[in-house]
């Protein structure tokens, strides 16, 4: 039998997605010639993930896990909603959302499938899953978020998988009051219309500010209103536009009457603070 390096069969591996004792016999079968082992690797169905990595995925599902206090959405895109509605795609997307959640560091689709579980490396994971069930299958997106100490974390997840929430809170008692506190806020994130961009006021991109502030100037200016008036107009403008887009100014999604604030404070008898949130909506984000 011929010699095979480490290399040689880390670079099958990576060429074809297969296992590394798949990747190691099809190279010592193959003489070691690696286009040889790429096709035994074809033949043998362990290596179907390489002709499909080019097709689109625009199905799939937000996946959502809490593990104490920190939880993590994780965006498992395939080419077919019939896929994405499998057990196997669902099982496969709760894994890779409980291994983010679990560890620190592990917030984006390389760090998470470089990640292993279970002694396996969850890009191998993964590439197994695509040669049994013949689609494309690309982590999209990978968002962790931690509880400050003393924290919690609530999350929701609507609509069949295709939009997930994570809130982190801290100032509420632990337990089951605290945890259906976070997710209410979490499931008013996912209802709101405009969805919130920050918690409060100094998280909203000042650049966004500005955008939305040029933009009332030219309204206000097409609109004939006199020079002296028009900056009141674009202050006034904008405060009405932080009250939409801020989470703690907007009115809560079941009691329109208040603002989550004012609700969150309620709510929880006493002082409470929202210390961050993620919303992954399908098809959303980064190269959608």
């Amino acid at each position: 039998m011929a010699e095979i390096s480490a290399a040689v069969v880390k670079a099958l591996r990576e060429r074809t997605g297969a296992g590394m004792m798949d990747c190691k016999k099809a190279l010592a079968d193959a003489g070691g010639d690696a286009d040889r082992a790429v096709e035994l690797l074809r033949e043998r169905g362990l290596a179907k993930a390489v002709k499909r990595a080019g097709r689109e995925a625009s199905e799939g599902v937000v996946a959502l896990a809490i593990e104490s206090a920190a939880g993590a959405l994780v965006e498992l895109r395939c080419e077919t909603d019939f896929v994405a509605k499998t057990p196997e795609f669902q099982e496969l997307a709760g894994e890779l959302a409980r291994v983010a959640a679990s560890r620190t560091g592990v917030d984006s689709p390389e760090a998470l499938l470089g990640a292993e579980a279970g002694g396996q490396k969850l890009s191998e994971r993964l590439a197994g899953a695509m040669s049994r069930i013949g689609e494309n299958m690309v982590v999209h997106r990978v968002g962790r978020l931690a509880a400050p100490d003393g924290g919690l974390v609530g999350g929701y997840v609507h609509a069949g998988g295709k939009l997930g929430v994570l809130v982190a809170i801290r100032g509420a008692r632990d337990g089951d009051a605290a945890r259906a506190l976070a997710k209410d806020l979490a499931m008013h994130v996912a209802a709101a219309d405009p969805s919130p961009v920050a918690v409060d006021r100094a998280g909203v991109p000042a650049a966004l500010v500005e955008q939305e502030r040029a933009l009332f100037r030219r309204q206000a200016e097409q609109e004939g209103k006199p020079a002296a008036v028009v900056e009141k107009i674009v202050e006034g403008r904008v405060r009405k536009f932080y009250g939409e887009v801020v989470l703690l100014e907007q009115p809560f999604v079941k009691d329109p009457d208040r603002s989550v604030a004012k609700w969150l404070e309620a709510a929880a008898g006493g002082p409470v603070a929202v210390t961050g949130f993620l919303r992954f909506k399908l098809g959303e984000g980064a190269g959608a």
